[in-house]
């Protein structure tokens, strides 16, 4: 289901004496295509959260609307509104999960509220426990699961009454980096299965970069930059972009690296950042520049990110030489399917 959202704005109030006003969602327009991972990221604070709930209509914005389809949703009455969330599922961070159920009866729960017959409730519980792959342990008691099975039963609840739409509120935040990679494997799995639309929300580049299509950068309740991750990789256009990619940089200098990681081995900034696309990524292409115009490079970090369709080299280098030899050097790079940003 496609999710349109045209100029949105929510407000809060402070609770000290000023009363200070938090413009939490200010203006944004956005379209979600159906059938596909959106992600929307930002920093703490950045109001992704309070999006969020106004898209999947939690709460009310004080302007502008939201749309599921050719339908608009955010000015339903209540009972529409019940009727509307439940075409929609989410999960939740801390899982949300009743401690007092076991595994089975949590993903009932929507379908008991729901007033669903028992014996189709029982048939859709063992089939949602399958399709994540808790088939046998239905009966467990949550306590007893660890992080990542407790994800999976809270997406087994959240698809068990079947929704046309996912909201995924930092999912992973809490699980461990392989965890991670697992639950984010399964929900691509889920999606393409099921033909939904997943909004995933996170503060994660890495979520962005494993399993998201398309992305919304958060900057002050704004939307700064969105489009095709691919596109966000290659050529981010603002500075929060930018610092996004870094910091997959600077986590993978403090931890174990994988296949796919941004290594930075140095504290230093460098003056250019390169961003190689699809076959360049595995030619020797700084080699040939260095022979054939004479500059040299100092890398500071390097790695490649390999996205659903294209893989995508990041490159943070100085390049060393006369001014006449560097600007040659640069065009040969543009010409030749690398992006370069002079930082």
């Amino acid at each position: 289901m496609r999710i349109k959202l045209e100029s949105l704005k929510k407000t809060y109030f402070s609770c000290n004496d000023e009363k200070k006003e938090i413009h939490a969602v200010d203006d944004v327009t956005l379209d979600i295509p159906e059938n596909t991972i959106f992600g929307i990221i930002g920093k703490s604070g950045a109001g992704k959260s309070s999006l969020v709930r106004l898209v999947s209509l939690l709460e009310t914005p004080d302007s502008g609307e939201v749309w599921y389809g050719d339908k608009r949703v955010d000015n339903l009455s209540k009972k529409e509104l019940i009727a509307w969330r439940r075409k929609t599922g989410m999960i939740f961070q801390n899982f949300n999960l009743f401690s007092s159920r076991t595994a089975g009866k949590n993903v009932a729960y929507p379908l008991e509220i729901a007033k669903v017959p028992k014996e189709k409730i029982r048939s859709k519980v063992k089939e949602m426990l399958d399709l994540v792959g808790l088939g046998d342990r239905e009966n467990a008691p949550i306590s007893t699961l660890s992080g990542g099975q407790k994800q999976r039963v809270a997406i087994a609840r959240a698809l068990a009454t079947e929704p046309g739409i996912l909201f995924c509120d930092e999912a992973t935040s809490a699980l461990d980096p392989n965890t991670t990679r697992q639950i984010l494997s399964l929900i691509k799995e889920i999606q393409k299965k099921m033909n939904l639309t997943v909004v995933m929300i996170t503060h994660q580049m890495e979520v962005v970069r494993d399993a998201c299509e398309s992305v919304a950068v958060i900057e002050n309740g704004r939307v700064v930059e969105t489009g095709l991750v691919k596109e966000i990789f290659s050529n981010p256009k603002t500075q929060t972009s930018r610092d996004f990619i870094k910091n997959i940089a600077a986590e993978s200098s403090r931890a174990e690296t994988r296949d796919g990681d941004i290594v930075k081995w140095s504290e230093k900034t460098g003056s250019y950042l390169l961003h190689f696309l699809g076959e360049t990524t595995g030619e020797p292409v700084l080699s040939k520049i260095t022979r054939d115009f004479g500059v040299s490079f100092n890398i500071l970090a390097a790695g490649i990110s390999h996205l659903p369709d294209e893989d995508v080299g990041y490159m943070e280098t100085d390049i060393i030489g006369d001014e006449e030899a560097v600007e040659k050097a640069i065009d040969w790079l543009k010409t030749n399917n690398v992006r370069v940003q002079k930082k």
